[in-house]
Protein backbone atom coordinates (compact mmCIF):
# COMPACT_ATOMS: atom_id res chain seq x y z
CA UNK A 1 0.00 0.00 0.00
CA UNK A 2 1.19 3.51 -0.85
CA UNK A 3 0.84 5.11 2.58
CA UNK A 4 1.97 8.56 1.41
CA UNK A 5 -0.59 8.52 -1.39
CA UNK A 6 -3.29 7.53 1.08
CA UNK A 7 -2.59 10.35 3.55
CA UNK A 8 -4.30 13.17 1.58
CA UNK A 9 -7.45 11.06 1.20
CA UNK A 10 -7.32 10.15 4.89
CA UNK A 11 -6.91 13.82 5.78
CA UNK A 12 -9.89 14.68 3.59
CA UNK A 13 -11.98 12.02 5.30
CA UNK A 14 -11.08 13.36 8.75
CA UNK A 15 -11.92 16.90 7.60
CA UNK A 16 -15.29 15.73 6.25
CA UNK A 17 -16.17 13.89 9.46
CA UNK A 18 -15.07 16.81 11.62
CA UNK A 19 -17.11 19.32 9.58
CA UNK A 20 -20.15 17.03 9.72
CA UNK A 21 -19.87 16.57 13.49
CA UNK A 22 -19.48 20.32 14.08
CA UNK A 23 -22.45 21.21 11.85
CA UNK A 24 -24.68 18.51 13.32
CA UNK A 25 -23.67 19.31 16.91
CA UNK A 26 -24.56 22.99 16.51
CA UNK A 27 -27.93 22.18 14.96
CA UNK A 28 -28.78 19.48 17.50
CA UNK A 29 -27.69 21.65 20.42
CA UNK A 30 -29.97 24.49 19.28
CA UNK A 31 -32.87 22.10 18.64
CA UNK A 32 -32.63 20.37 22.00
CA UNK A 33 -32.03 23.64 23.86
CA UNK A 34 -35.31 24.87 22.40
CA UNK A 35 -37.08 21.87 23.94
CA UNK A 36 -35.22 22.33 27.22
CA UNK A 37 -35.64 26.06 27.78
CA UNK A 38 -39.32 26.22 26.80
CA UNK A 39 -39.99 23.14 28.92
CA UNK A 40 -38.31 24.88 31.84
CA UNK A 41 -40.29 28.08 31.23
CA UNK A 42 -43.56 26.12 31.22
CA UNK A 43 -42.72 24.18 34.39
CA UNK A 44 -41.49 20.83 33.00
CA UNK A 45 -38.36 19.46 34.67
CA UNK A 46 -35.54 18.13 32.49
CA UNK A 47 -33.61 15.17 33.91
CA UNK A 48 -30.96 14.91 31.15
CA UNK A 49 -29.67 17.15 28.37
CA UNK A 50 -27.38 15.07 26.17
CA UNK A 51 -25.27 15.92 23.16
CA UNK A 52 -24.57 12.58 21.54
CA UNK A 53 -25.63 9.03 22.35
CA UNK A 54 -23.97 6.06 23.99
CA UNK A 55 -21.40 6.03 26.80
CA UNK A 56 -21.14 9.33 28.65
CA UNK A 57 -17.77 11.08 28.35
CA UNK A 58 -18.48 14.04 30.62
CA UNK A 59 -21.42 15.20 32.70
CA UNK A 60 -22.41 17.58 35.46
CA UNK A 61 -25.64 18.24 37.34
CA UNK A 62 -26.84 21.83 37.64
CA UNK A 63 -28.74 23.42 40.51
CA UNK A 64 -32.08 22.43 38.96
CA UNK A 65 -31.13 18.75 38.96
CA UNK A 66 -30.59 18.48 35.19
CA UNK A 67 -27.66 16.35 34.07
CA UNK A 68 -25.77 17.99 31.19
CA UNK A 69 -23.66 15.46 29.34
CA UNK A 70 -21.51 14.74 26.29
CA UNK A 71 -21.75 11.19 24.97
CA UNK A 72 -19.41 9.18 22.77
CA UNK A 73 -21.44 9.12 19.54
CA UNK A 74 -21.83 12.75 18.41
CA UNK A 75 -24.58 12.12 15.87
CA UNK A 76 -27.58 13.60 17.62
CA UNK A 77 -28.82 14.39 21.10
CA UNK A 78 -31.88 14.51 23.29
CA UNK A 79 -33.59 16.00 26.32
CA UNK A 80 -35.09 13.49 28.74
CA UNK A 81 -37.84 15.17 30.74
CA UNK A 82 -39.24 13.97 34.04
CA UNK A 83 -41.64 11.10 33.37
CA UNK A 84 -39.94 10.06 30.11
CA UNK A 85 -38.78 6.50 29.67
CA UNK A 86 -36.45 7.23 26.77
CA UNK A 87 -35.03 9.89 24.46
CA UNK A 88 -38.17 9.76 22.29
CA UNK A 89 -40.34 10.93 25.22
CA UNK A 90 -42.07 7.61 25.75
CA UNK A 91 -43.97 7.47 29.03
CA UNK A 92 -42.27 5.87 32.04
CA UNK A 93 -45.40 4.23 33.40
CA UNK A 94 -43.77 3.08 36.64
CA UNK A 95 -42.50 6.57 37.47
CA UNK A 96 -45.82 8.16 36.55
CA UNK A 97 -47.74 5.73 38.76
CA UNK A 98 -45.41 6.56 41.65
CA UNK A 99 -46.20 10.28 41.21
CA UNK A 100 -49.94 9.81 40.85
CA UNK A 101 -50.55 10.85 44.48
CA UNK A 102 -48.32 13.94 44.23
CA UNK A 103 -50.06 16.48 41.92
CA UNK A 104 -47.27 19.06 42.23
CA UNK A 105 -44.53 16.62 41.20
CA UNK A 106 -46.78 15.22 38.48
CA UNK A 107 -47.23 18.75 37.08
CA UNK A 108 -43.46 18.99 36.49
CA UNK A 109 -43.34 15.87 34.29
CA UNK A 110 -43.74 15.89 30.52
CA UNK A 111 -46.78 13.62 30.68
CA UNK A 112 -48.46 15.34 33.62
CA UNK A 113 -48.04 18.91 32.43
CA UNK A 114 -50.91 20.87 30.86
CA UNK A 115 -51.47 20.38 27.16
CA UNK A 116 -50.25 23.86 26.25
CA UNK A 117 -46.95 23.29 28.08
CA UNK A 118 -46.31 19.99 26.31
CA UNK A 119 -47.20 21.41 22.89
CA UNK A 120 -45.01 24.49 23.29
CA UNK A 121 -42.10 22.39 24.55
CA UNK A 122 -42.26 19.99 21.63
CA UNK A 123 -42.74 22.71 19.01
CA UNK A 124 -39.81 24.71 20.39
CA UNK A 125 -37.17 22.40 18.89
CA UNK A 126 -38.05 23.04 15.23
CA UNK A 127 -38.83 26.69 15.97
CA UNK A 128 -35.33 27.18 17.40
CA UNK A 129 -33.87 25.54 14.28
CA UNK A 130 -35.73 28.04 12.10
CA UNK A 131 -34.63 30.87 14.40
CA UNK A 132 -30.99 29.78 14.03
CA UNK A 133 -31.32 29.86 10.24
CA UNK A 134 -32.93 33.30 10.28
CA UNK A 135 -30.21 34.60 12.60
CA UNK A 136 -27.41 33.25 10.38
CA UNK A 137 -28.93 34.63 7.19
CA UNK A 138 -29.46 37.95 9.00
CA UNK A 139 -25.79 38.01 10.09
CA UNK A 140 -24.60 37.10 6.57
CA UNK A 141 -26.66 39.94 5.11
CA UNK A 142 -25.26 42.40 7.66
CA UNK A 143 -21.63 41.35 7.17
CA UNK A 144 -21.61 40.71 3.41
CA UNK A 145 -23.77 43.74 2.66
CA UNK A 146 -25.83 44.37 -0.45
CA UNK A 147 -24.42 45.44 -3.81
CA UNK A 148 -24.32 49.20 -4.09
CA UNK A 149 -26.81 50.75 -6.49
CA UNK A 150 -25.71 52.18 -8.93
CA UNK A 151 -23.33 49.30 -9.61
CA UNK A 152 -19.86 50.21 -8.32
CA UNK A 153 -16.54 48.37 -8.62
CA UNK A 154 -15.39 47.08 -5.24
CA UNK A 155 -12.50 44.65 -5.63
CA UNK A 156 -10.94 43.61 -8.95
CA UNK A 157 -10.69 39.88 -9.69
CA UNK A 158 -7.66 38.19 -11.19
CA UNK A 159 -8.45 37.58 -14.89
CA UNK A 160 -6.34 36.32 -17.80
CA UNK A 161 -6.33 39.61 -19.74
CA UNK A 162 -4.60 42.41 -17.81
CA UNK A 163 -5.38 45.18 -20.35
CA UNK A 164 -8.33 46.46 -18.34
CA UNK A 165 -8.54 49.90 -16.78
CA UNK A 166 -11.39 49.57 -14.30
CA UNK A 167 -10.47 50.61 -10.76
CA UNK A 168 -12.10 50.14 -7.34
CA UNK A 169 -14.63 52.87 -6.75
CA UNK A 170 -15.62 53.28 -10.42
CA UNK A 171 -19.36 53.82 -10.83
CA UNK A 172 -20.71 52.07 -13.93
CA UNK A 173 -22.99 54.21 -16.10
CA UNK A 174 -23.04 52.17 -19.31
CA UNK A 175 -21.38 49.16 -20.98
CA UNK A 176 -21.01 49.25 -24.77
CA UNK A 177 -23.38 52.20 -24.76
CA UNK A 178 -26.14 50.32 -22.89
CA UNK A 179 -27.09 52.09 -19.64
CA UNK A 180 -26.50 49.96 -16.55
CA UNK A 181 -29.95 49.47 -14.96
CA UNK A 182 -30.80 49.42 -11.28
CA UNK A 183 -29.93 46.23 -9.41
CA UNK A 184 -33.35 46.30 -7.76
CA UNK A 185 -35.92 43.70 -8.75
CA UNK A 186 -37.64 44.74 -11.94
CA UNK A 187 -34.76 46.97 -12.98
CA UNK A 188 -34.08 45.00 -16.16
CA UNK A 189 -30.62 43.88 -15.09
CA UNK A 190 -31.08 40.36 -16.51
CA UNK A 191 -32.02 41.68 -19.96
CA UNK A 192 -29.07 44.07 -19.83
CA UNK A 193 -26.64 41.17 -19.29
CA UNK A 194 -28.28 39.07 -22.01
CA UNK A 195 -27.90 41.83 -24.60
CA UNK A 196 -24.22 42.55 -23.97
CA UNK A 197 -21.94 41.58 -26.89
CA UNK A 198 -19.93 38.47 -25.98
CA UNK A 199 -16.49 39.96 -26.47
CA UNK A 200 -13.36 39.75 -24.32
CA UNK A 201 -13.00 43.54 -23.98
CA UNK A 202 -15.93 45.91 -23.61
CA UNK A 203 -16.18 49.68 -23.40
CA UNK A 204 -17.25 50.97 -19.97
CA UNK A 205 -18.65 54.45 -19.35
CA UNK A 206 -17.82 55.19 -15.73
CA UNK A 207 -17.68 57.96 -13.17
CA UNK A 208 -14.37 58.11 -11.29
CA UNK A 209 -13.75 60.74 -8.61
CA UNK A 210 -16.49 62.90 -10.13
CA UNK A 211 -15.17 62.70 -13.69
CA UNK A 212 -16.90 60.82 -16.52
CA UNK A 213 -14.55 58.48 -18.38
CA UNK A 214 -14.65 55.67 -20.94
CA UNK A 215 -12.27 52.78 -20.25
CA UNK A 216 -11.78 49.19 -21.49
CA UNK A 217 -12.93 46.40 -19.23
CA UNK A 218 -13.67 42.67 -19.28
CA UNK A 219 -16.93 41.00 -20.23
CA UNK A 220 -19.15 41.65 -17.21
CA UNK A 221 -20.01 37.98 -16.53
CA UNK A 222 -16.92 35.97 -17.58
CA UNK A 223 -16.70 32.17 -17.21
CA UNK A 224 -15.39 32.66 -13.69
CA UNK A 225 -15.75 30.12 -10.87
CA UNK A 226 -16.92 31.96 -7.76
CA UNK A 227 -18.14 28.81 -5.96
CA UNK A 228 -18.04 25.06 -6.54
CA UNK A 229 -21.11 23.00 -5.66
CA UNK A 230 -20.53 19.99 -3.37
CA UNK A 231 -20.60 16.54 -5.02
CA UNK A 232 -20.57 18.15 -8.46
CA UNK A 233 -18.58 17.35 -11.58
CA UNK A 234 -16.51 20.50 -10.99
CA UNK A 235 -15.60 19.46 -7.46
CA UNK A 236 -14.69 15.95 -8.56
CA UNK A 237 -12.49 17.35 -11.35
CA UNK A 238 -10.69 19.71 -8.97
CA UNK A 239 -11.94 23.15 -10.07
CA UNK A 240 -11.51 25.89 -7.48
CA UNK A 241 -13.00 29.25 -6.65
CA UNK A 242 -11.17 31.89 -8.69
CA UNK A 243 -10.56 29.67 -11.72
CA UNK A 244 -11.42 31.16 -15.11
CA UNK A 245 -12.52 28.81 -17.90
CA UNK A 246 -11.05 30.15 -21.14
CA UNK A 247 -12.04 27.37 -23.56
CA UNK A 248 -14.41 24.40 -23.83
CA UNK A 249 -13.50 21.52 -26.16
CA UNK A 250 -10.88 23.75 -27.81
CA UNK A 251 -13.32 26.62 -28.45
CA UNK A 252 -12.45 29.92 -26.76
CA UNK A 253 -15.20 31.47 -24.61
CA UNK A 254 -15.48 34.84 -22.88
CA UNK A 255 -18.95 34.63 -21.26
CA UNK A 256 -20.39 32.41 -18.56
CA UNK A 257 -23.48 32.05 -20.74
CA UNK A 258 -21.38 30.42 -23.47
CA UNK A 259 -20.17 27.80 -21.02
CA UNK A 260 -23.73 27.15 -19.84
CA UNK A 261 -24.95 26.67 -23.41
CA UNK A 262 -22.19 24.18 -24.24
CA UNK A 263 -22.81 22.15 -21.08
CA UNK A 264 -26.58 22.04 -21.58
CA UNK A 265 -26.11 20.84 -25.18
CA UNK A 266 -23.45 18.25 -24.26
CA UNK A 267 -25.88 15.32 -23.74
CA UNK A 268 -23.69 14.27 -20.83
CA UNK A 269 -20.53 13.78 -22.89
CA UNK A 270 -17.15 14.57 -21.27
CA UNK A 271 -16.11 18.21 -21.63
CA UNK A 272 -12.52 19.34 -22.08
CA UNK A 273 -11.94 22.61 -20.23
CA UNK A 274 -8.98 24.95 -20.44
CA UNK A 275 -8.68 26.77 -17.13
CA UNK A 276 -6.63 29.82 -16.19
CA UNK A 277 -5.47 29.66 -12.57
CA UNK A 278 -3.05 32.17 -11.04
CA UNK A 279 -1.29 32.77 -14.34
CA UNK A 280 -1.16 29.10 -15.37
CA UNK A 281 -3.23 27.32 -18.00
CA UNK A 282 -4.47 23.90 -16.88
CA UNK A 283 -6.53 21.19 -18.64
CA UNK A 284 -9.54 19.56 -16.98
CA UNK A 285 -11.97 16.90 -18.12
CA UNK A 286 -15.37 16.56 -16.50
CA UNK A 287 -18.73 14.99 -17.21
CA UNK A 288 -21.87 17.15 -16.69
CA UNK A 289 -24.49 15.73 -14.34
CA UNK A 290 -28.27 15.85 -14.71
CA UNK A 291 -29.61 18.16 -12.01
CA UNK A 292 -33.22 18.76 -10.95
CA UNK A 293 -33.61 22.52 -10.50
CA UNK A 294 -36.56 24.32 -8.90
CA UNK A 295 -38.52 26.73 -11.08
CA UNK A 296 -40.36 29.91 -10.02
CA UNK A 297 -43.73 28.13 -10.26
CA UNK A 298 -42.64 25.42 -7.81
CA UNK A 299 -42.00 22.75 -10.43
CA UNK A 300 -38.62 21.24 -11.27
CA UNK A 301 -36.67 21.08 -14.52
CA UNK A 302 -33.75 18.78 -15.24
CA UNK A 303 -30.65 20.39 -16.75
CA UNK A 304 -27.09 19.28 -17.30
CA UNK A 305 -24.73 21.09 -14.95
CA UNK A 306 -21.06 20.96 -13.98
CA UNK A 307 -21.67 22.54 -10.58
CA UNK A 308 -20.10 25.98 -10.60
CA UNK A 309 -21.52 29.36 -9.67
CA UNK A 310 -20.39 32.31 -11.78
CA UNK A 311 -19.77 35.88 -10.78
CA UNK A 312 -19.03 39.35 -12.09
CA UNK A 313 -15.61 40.32 -13.38
CA UNK A 314 -15.19 42.32 -10.18
CA UNK A 315 -16.57 42.14 -6.66
CA UNK A 316 -19.25 44.85 -6.40
CA UNK A 317 -18.91 47.47 -3.71
CA UNK A 318 -21.46 46.93 -0.96
CA UNK A 319 -23.45 48.91 1.57
CA UNK A 320 -24.53 47.65 4.97
CA UNK A 321 -28.29 47.01 4.89
CA UNK A 322 -30.65 48.21 7.57
CA UNK A 323 -31.68 45.83 10.34
CA UNK A 324 -35.15 45.46 8.86
CA UNK A 325 -33.79 44.67 5.40
CA UNK A 326 -31.34 42.09 6.79
CA UNK A 327 -34.05 40.49 8.91
CA UNK A 328 -36.33 40.32 5.88
CA UNK A 329 -33.50 38.59 4.00
CA UNK A 330 -33.20 36.04 6.83
CA UNK A 331 -36.92 35.33 6.81
CA UNK A 332 -37.08 35.12 3.01
CA UNK A 333 -34.14 32.72 2.76
CA UNK A 334 -35.52 30.43 5.46
CA UNK A 335 -38.99 30.42 3.91
CA UNK A 336 -37.52 29.69 0.47
CA UNK A 337 -35.72 26.63 1.83
CA UNK A 338 -38.90 25.38 3.52
CA UNK A 339 -41.09 25.81 0.45
CA UNK A 340 -38.40 24.43 -1.87
CA UNK A 341 -37.95 21.35 0.32
CA UNK A 342 -41.69 20.66 0.47
CA UNK A 343 -41.98 21.14 -3.29
CA UNK A 344 -39.03 18.82 -3.92
CA UNK A 345 -40.47 16.14 -1.66
CA UNK A 346 -43.84 16.37 -3.41
CA UNK A 347 -42.20 16.07 -6.82
CA UNK A 348 -40.22 13.02 -5.66
CA UNK A 349 -43.37 11.33 -4.33
CA UNK A 350 -45.27 11.81 -7.60
CA UNK A 351 -42.23 10.71 -9.62
CA UNK A 352 -41.44 13.97 -11.41
CA UNK A 353 -37.88 14.07 -10.09
CA UNK A 354 -35.45 11.40 -8.97
CA UNK A 355 -35.45 10.20 -5.36
CA UNK A 356 -31.66 10.46 -5.60
CA UNK A 357 -32.19 14.11 -4.61
CA UNK A 358 -32.73 12.84 -1.05
CA UNK A 359 -29.35 12.73 0.69
CA UNK A 360 -28.48 10.63 3.71
CA UNK A 361 -25.75 10.96 6.35
CA UNK A 362 -22.91 10.24 3.93
CA UNK A 363 -24.09 12.84 1.43
CA UNK A 364 -24.66 15.42 4.16
CA UNK A 365 -21.20 14.70 5.58
CA UNK A 366 -19.60 15.13 2.15
CA UNK A 367 -21.42 18.41 1.66
CA UNK A 368 -20.32 19.56 5.13
CA UNK A 369 -16.68 18.92 4.29
CA UNK A 370 -16.97 20.57 0.88
CA UNK A 371 -18.60 23.71 2.29
CA UNK A 372 -16.10 23.93 5.14
CA UNK A 373 -13.24 23.73 2.64
CA UNK A 374 -14.65 26.81 0.85
CA UNK A 375 -14.38 28.98 3.94
CA UNK A 376 -16.14 29.89 7.17
CA UNK A 377 -18.94 31.87 5.55
CA UNK A 378 -19.88 29.02 3.19
CA UNK A 379 -19.83 26.54 6.07
CA UNK A 380 -21.96 28.75 8.33
CA UNK A 381 -24.40 29.31 5.46
CA UNK A 382 -24.63 25.53 5.04
CA UNK A 383 -25.41 25.16 8.75
CA UNK A 384 -28.32 27.57 8.27
CA UNK A 385 -29.67 25.55 5.33
CA UNK A 386 -29.28 22.26 7.21
CA UNK A 387 -30.86 23.70 10.36
CA UNK A 388 -33.97 24.67 8.38
CA UNK A 389 -34.11 21.18 6.86
CA UNK A 390 -33.81 19.54 10.29
CA UNK A 391 -36.52 21.77 11.74
CA UNK A 392 -38.84 20.98 8.84
CA UNK A 393 -38.14 17.24 9.01
CA UNK A 394 -38.99 17.18 12.71
CA UNK A 395 -42.38 18.75 11.99
CA UNK A 396 -43.45 15.88 9.74
CA UNK A 397 -46.45 14.10 11.36
CA UNK A 398 -44.55 10.89 12.05
CA UNK A 399 -44.76 9.30 15.52
CA UNK A 400 -41.42 9.63 17.37
CA UNK A 401 -40.75 12.98 15.65
CA UNK A 402 -41.88 16.30 17.10
CA UNK A 403 -44.60 16.56 14.46
CA UNK A 404 -46.02 13.22 15.56
CA UNK A 405 -46.23 14.37 19.17
CA UNK A 406 -48.00 17.55 18.04
CA UNK A 407 -50.55 15.41 16.19
CA UNK A 408 -51.17 13.45 19.41
CA UNK A 409 -51.65 16.74 21.29
CA UNK A 410 -54.06 17.99 18.61
CA UNK A 411 -56.06 14.76 19.04
CA UNK A 412 -56.10 15.33 22.81
CA UNK A 413 -57.26 18.93 22.34
CA UNK A 414 -60.16 17.80 20.15
CA UNK A 415 -61.28 14.71 22.11
CA UNK A 416 -60.38 15.87 25.58
CA UNK A 417 -58.17 12.87 26.27
CA UNK A 418 -54.84 11.58 24.92
CA UNK A 419 -54.51 8.40 22.85
CA UNK A 420 -54.33 5.27 25.01
CA UNK A 421 -50.92 4.10 26.20
CA UNK A 422 -51.28 0.95 24.13
CA UNK A 423 -52.06 2.90 20.95
CA UNK A 424 -49.15 5.25 21.62
CA UNK A 425 -46.73 2.34 21.98
CA UNK A 426 -47.86 0.86 18.67
CA UNK A 427 -47.76 4.21 16.87
CA UNK A 428 -44.32 5.08 18.30
CA UNK A 429 -42.96 1.71 17.20
CA UNK A 430 -44.35 2.25 13.72
CA UNK A 431 -42.91 5.78 13.65
CA UNK A 432 -39.44 4.63 14.67
CA UNK A 433 -39.57 1.89 12.04
CA UNK A 434 -40.57 4.45 9.38
CA UNK A 435 -37.79 6.85 10.38
CA UNK A 436 -35.22 4.05 10.26
CA UNK A 437 -36.54 2.97 6.85
CA UNK A 438 -36.20 6.50 5.52
CA UNK A 439 -32.67 6.73 6.91
CA UNK A 440 -31.69 3.47 5.25
CA UNK A 441 -33.26 4.60 1.97
CA UNK A 442 -31.33 7.89 2.09
CA UNK A 443 -28.13 5.99 2.95
CA UNK A 444 -28.76 3.78 -0.06
CA UNK A 445 -29.00 6.94 -2.19
CA UNK A 446 -25.62 8.06 -0.85
CA UNK A 447 -24.03 4.75 -1.77
CA UNK A 448 -25.71 3.79 -5.04
CA UNK A 449 -27.09 6.89 -6.78
CA UNK A 450 -24.88 8.17 -9.62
Amino acid sequence: MDIMGFLPEFGGLIWTILAFVVALSVIVAIHEYGHYIVGRWTGIKADVFSLGFGPVLFSRIDKRGTRWQFALLPFGGYVKFAGDSNAASGKDETAMEALAEDPEALRHTMHGAPLYARALTVAAGPVFNFALSILIFFAVAMTAGTARDPLTVGELRALPNAAYELEPGDILRAVEGAPVPSLAAGGGYGDFLTNLPQEAVLSYDITRDGADLTVPGPYLMPPLVSNVAPQSAAQEAGLRSGDVITAVNGQDIVAFGELKEVVEASEGAPQELTVWRDGETLPFTLVPKATDEPQPDGSFKQNLRIGIVGGMAFVPATDTPGVGEALSSGLDNTWRIITGSISGLREMIVGNISTCNLSGPVGIAQTSGAMASQGAQSFIYFIAVLSTAVGLLNLFPIPALDGGHLVFYAYEAVTGKPPSDGALRILMTMGIALVLTLMLFALGNDLFCP
